[in-house]
């Protein structure tokens, strides 16, 4: 019998057993005993246990490990997929970092050539701030070094660094200008400094008229023109970042943490065209940020060269004629300007006192700073653009010819001047006590008579004149009370007064009195010498204002011109020909036989105007003069303001004709 016929009579051997052990004491129930049984040996027979689904738990079952198969599926998706770059990036930037490779900064040149500024080559100390140790104990230690061998402050160092300390992008100069005994020092040590290493940089130097740099050959009114190079503020450098909500660097238009830009001058104008474009090299480094090799570089671009209008020559013995008459006097503040008037080329800028811009190149000591802004005479402010002086007679050769374009008199009408006019209490002089007889326009001019200009400014008795909104609407058209967008920072726009501004500023009613002081320079007037001697042009070239302007053409280290600058002009047949002609004749006529006669000794003709200006009843005058030669083709133009000069004739005056006679050799050359 096979093993389950043996188990099928061991089952019915065990049940009669059992029926007969229990017959009598039970009753039992054959029924459910055989069913218990049945079951039992239908389980031997299958030889394993089954569990029994349904159909709707097991589609339950398997959307469960559908989402869970694609809530991973989407996890590797944006891990892989979406924040791959970033995560990649971030990678890399373990282990990888961008050393800038800085451009040759292009250099600055006179119209004739003449070399005014140089790049010498440095060293700068740099670090990246994603390898400064994390532990306080550690960065301390790191700073403390740094400060030993740099000879910062500790302070201002481990402020630098906790104020970079999340920006990953390039490396941060700690210590730029490094002498080289320093910088090998450091590389010696790098492996004590955490993702320091020196870079090469250069500094900038200025040596007007090409001559080394020895500091007697400096002559400081360049320094207004060139300006200088300092470090770059957080606020030129930094924006803010609304999705990162911090502040981030501006690395896309090139610049770096503590990196060196134009601040004043043809450097800040020209920022953008010298600096060029910095490279590149992208190095890998270990743990400690230590370099391992190279992967790639970039070359950097060098800047292109700037050729100005200047004349170094002609810059050169204006300041120096100047100083002469200003030391003679013990006068100490001045400016002086000589200007193409077909074009409004800048040949000379001068403003005095200068200033050495070497002493900012690189970071000017604190001491060296407060000595310039505790100077009394402000040797830092460029007169000649920013500084407001109220205009004196210089200004009556426009006014003459706008009385004549707006028909209230001709060539011939002529006044009585004797000693000046009165108004009530009120007495308005000449300047000649007695006064200058019979005057018309040319003679007024000539001999700068005031009463003429208080006749066809404000008027008298039965004669109309211009009027307070007339005086001002013509000034404003020869360039007065508006910046003329020279191309150094700083320019102001000077001031016109109206009855409106008295009222609303000084709440006082506009008298004819006010007329008066206005129709000859005075009062609330202010003027730039850059505004006179465009001013001057005006009535030179017969009608057209330029645009002032230094920067001449741009060009590349071959010598190739790559763009020259243009000679924008702001207005143009301003006025009339006729209108202007008369002034011009009266400016000759000062030269001739008024106030500028020292002129009438020069071998060319030219034509001039003096101005004295009250500013003050404590100090003295301000002294102007301004003039254009040759009278019949005007080549150029030249102003002069000394501050408290006393007068035109007396110290201004002298300074153009020492130039002129200068010039004039100078240019038959």
């Amino acid at each position: 019998m096979g093993k389950k016929e043996g188990k099928i009579f061991f089952v019915d051997e065990f049940l009669s057993h059992r029926f007969s052990s229990l017959k009598g004491k039970y009753k039992y129930n054959w029924v459910e005993e055989n069913t218990f049984l049945k079951k039992q040996n239908v389980l031997e027979k299958e030889d394993h246990v089954g569990i029994s689904f349904s159909f709707y738990e097991s589609r339950y079952f398997l959307i469960f490990l559908l989402c869970i198969f694609l809530f991973f599926f989407l996890k590797i998706f944006y891990l892989q997929i979406i924040k791959g770059n970033d995560y990649r990036a971030s990678a890399e930037g373990n282990r990888i970092r961008n050393l800038p490779i800085v451009s040759e900064r292009g250099l600055i040149f006179d119209r004739n050539g003449v070399q005014l500024t140089k790049n010498v080559p440095g060293f700068a100390l740099a670090i990246f701030p994603q390898d400064i140790p994390k532990e306080e104990l550690e960065r301390k230690k790191l700073v403390q070094k740094l400060a030993e061998l740099t000879g910062r402050e500790y302070t201002d160092i481990y402020d630098l660094l906790e104020e970079y300390r999340k920006y990953t992008y390039e490396s941060v100069v700690i210590q730029d200008n490094l002498d080289y005994d320093t910088a090998i020092l450091a590389q010696i040590h790098s492996a004590d400094f955490p993702g320091v290493h020196i870079q090469s940089g250069s500094r900038r130097l200025y040596t007007p008229y090409g001559e080394e740099l020895t500091g007697e050959n400096i002559l400081s009114s360049f320094s207004h023109v060139l300006g200088y190079q300092g470090k770059i503020g957080p606020d030129q450098w930094k924006i803010f970042d609304e999705e990162k909500k911090e502040f981030v660097g501006l690395y896309t238009n090139g610049y770096l943490p503590n990196d060196l830009i134009g601040k004043t001058g043809v450097e800040k104008t020209y920022e953008s065209v010298l600096r060029g474009v910095y490279g590149k090299r992208q190095i890998e480094v270990d743990a400690r940020g230590k370099e391992q090799h190279t992967i790639a570089e970039v070359a950097p671009v060098a800047g292109k060269h700037l050729k100005l209008t200047i004349d170094t020559k002609i810059q050169e013995n204006l300041e120096r004629i100047m100083l002469h008459y200003m030391g003679t006097a013990k006068k100490y503040r001045a400016s002086g300007i000589v200007m193409n008037p077909n074009n409004g080329e800048i040949l000379a800028l001068v403003s005095l006192p200068g200033f050495d811009n070497n002493d900012f190149s690189g970071g000017i000591s604190q001491e060296k700073y407060s000595e310039y802004v505790e100077n009394e005479n402000n040797p830092l402010f460029n007169r000649s653009i920013a500084g407001t002086y109220p205009s004196g007679s210089v200004v009556k050769p426009a006014l003459g010819a706008s009385a004549l374009f707006e028909g209230i008199i001709t060539a011939n009408t002529s006044f009585l001047s004797n000693g000046g006019l009165r108004i009530g209490q009120w007495f308005f002089p000449d300047w000649q006590s007695g006064g200058h007889g019979i005057t018309n326009l040319r003679k007024a001019i000539a001999w700068s008579v005031n009463t003429f200009f208080y006749y066809i400014g404000g008027g008298y008795q039965d004669f109309e004149g211009l009027g307070v909104e007339k005086i001002v609407n013509y000034l404003k058209l020869f360039g007065l009370s508006e910046k003329l967008g020279v191309d150094i920072p700083g320019e102001a726009s000077g001031f016109l007064p109206s009855k409106e501004w008295k009222e609303k500023v000084k709440g006082e009613q506009w008298y004819v009195g006010d007329t008066y002081n206005l129709s000859i320079g005075q009062g609330d007037l202010l003027v730039t010498p850059l505004q006179i001697a465009s001013l001057t042009s005006v009535i030179a070239n017969g009608g057209t204002l330029y645009t002032p302007h230094v920067g001449l053409a741009f060009f590349e280290g071959n010598g190739n011109t790559l763009e020259s600058l243009p000679s924008p002009i702001i207005r143009e047949n301003i006025l009339n020909k006729e209108s202007l002609r008369e002034s011009r004749l009266g400016m000759r006529d000062c030269v001739t036989y008024g106030a500028c006669s020292r002129l009438s000794l020069l071998p060319f003709t030219s034509a001039g105007k003096t101005g004295t200006a009250q500013w003050s009843s404590v100090k003295a005058n301000h002294a102007w003069f301004t003039s254009f030669a040759p009278f019949d083709n005007p080549e150029i133009v030249v102003t002069i303001l000394v501050e408290e000069g006393e007068g035109g004739s007396t110290i201004a005056a002298p300074i153009a004709y020492d130039f002129y006679r200068w010039w004039w050799g100078y240019r038959n050359q």
